[in-house]
């Protein structure tokens, strides 16, 4: 799996856990909800690591908490 559609599964799991949607969480996080319905539905590739730790932050966790998952266990690089 790429390492793009493994923090994409693991964000969309977070979402479902928090009981939130991306509109919400990009409130939360004080970002634009485009940057985060644009990476959800595939149209962005990648998403930068501090969009990445403002999410984190709105769910309380930290980056080293948002890839312990097994999900990274097996991830490659993005062509």
């Amino acid at each position: 799996m790429y390492l793009s559609d493994a923090i994409r599964k693991r964000l969309e799991f977070l979402i479902k856990l928090h009981n939130t949607n991306g509109n919400n969480l990009a409130l939360s996080c004080g970002i634009d909800r485009s940057t985060i319905n644009r990476f959800l539905r595939k149209e962005n590739k990648s998403i930068k690591i501090e969009t990445l730790t403002l999410i984190c932050q709105a769910f309380n966790m930290s980056l080293r908490d948002f890839f312990d998952d097994k999900i990274f266990d097996d991830v490659e690089v993005d062509d």
